[in-house]
């Protein structure tokens, strides 16, 4: 048998440290493998956006910012979870998620939805102003979801598909809103406008807070085990560039400004490595 060539011993290796960055490997945990019988069809839309690494890192970090400033979102990680201690546990209970439900067998994809909505079920409390606050509150979850849906969708035509048609747009919120609707959440967007009306009109419920701003800090200088420090800020600083002024002001954000080049430029070159080791195209 002929040695390997460098570049795919290369390739490979590269693939399993980004595996071991979003699944627990010593845990014996495995990435999810697509499957046919899946909620979406293959090359749909919304599997086509949730399989890039880079754009679903970017809008991740997009989106937890944006949802952190909903006072009931931002109270139930505070009291419910161990967020501070267990960021990259995180990361990779929600990446599973959004792998299982757009990639998975429908039957896992749907038992993955229930436990969500089990865990939902317990987590409840008082906000600091003494108003109860409960995570099966429909318009909190139409804000997490809205939150997500946008800053995935931005930041894959950002550095993937900057031509990605107006129907495919509407396509992927059709299809993610299905997952949203199984979560509980109302008012769902089912194609752009409705996703601006919304993201539009639910603003009126965010607050800037120190716990927010405290939570913004952690989660732009987390490093996820095997990550180097360097990714990380780079995809920060992508994140926080594609946040609205509105959310950064709340946050106390500024917008990178020429050093924001240099860093897109790299995001988009990390991106291209990734999808060639991931044989994405």
């Amino acid at each position: 048998m002929p040695p390997t060539p460098l570049s795919e011993r290369l390739r490979l290796k590269l693939v399993e440290r980004v595996r071991g960055v979003f699944n627990d490997v010593e845990g014996g945990q495995k990435p999810v493998p697509p499957s046919d019988e899946a909620l979406f069809e293959r090359d749909s839309p919304i599997r086509m956006v949730h399989a890039d690494i880079v754009a679903m890192m970017v809008g991740g970090i997009r989106g937890l910012l944006l949802q952190m400033l909903h006072p009931h979102a931002l109270q139930g990680v505070l009291d419910h979870s161990n967020f501070r201690s267990d960021m990259h546990g995180r990361l990779r209970r929600t990446a599973r998620f959004i792998a299982v439900t757009s990639f998975g067998h429908r039957d896992d994809a749907m038992e993955a939805i229930e436990r969500v909505n089990r865990i939902h079920a317990r987590v409840s409390g008082t906000l600091p102003d003494g108003s109860p606050y409960s995570a099966t509150d429909p318009r909190t979850l139409a804000w997490v979801h809205v939150a997500e849906a946008t800053s995935f969708l931005a930041a894959y035509i950002r550095h993937v598909k900057p031509d990605m048609h107006g129907a495919e747009q509407d396509e992927y919120y059709r299809q993610f809103a299905l997952v949203a609707r199984a979560l509980g959440a109302d008012p769902v967007p089912e194609n752009r406008r409705e996703a601006e009306t919304i993201f539009r009109d639910l603003r009126a419920d965010l607050t800037s807070s120190p716990a927010a701003r405290e939570i913004a800090q952690l989660v732009l200088t987390q490093r996820p085990e095997g990550s180097p420090p360097a990714v990380q800020a780079l995809l920060g600083a992508e994140a926080v560039a594609l946040l609205p002024p509105f959310a950064r002001s709340m946050l106390g954000l500024e917008r990178p400004g020429l050093a924001a080049i240099p860093a897109r430029a790299a995001t988009w070159g990390m991106g291209k490595t990734l999808r060639w080791a991931f044989r994405q195209g």
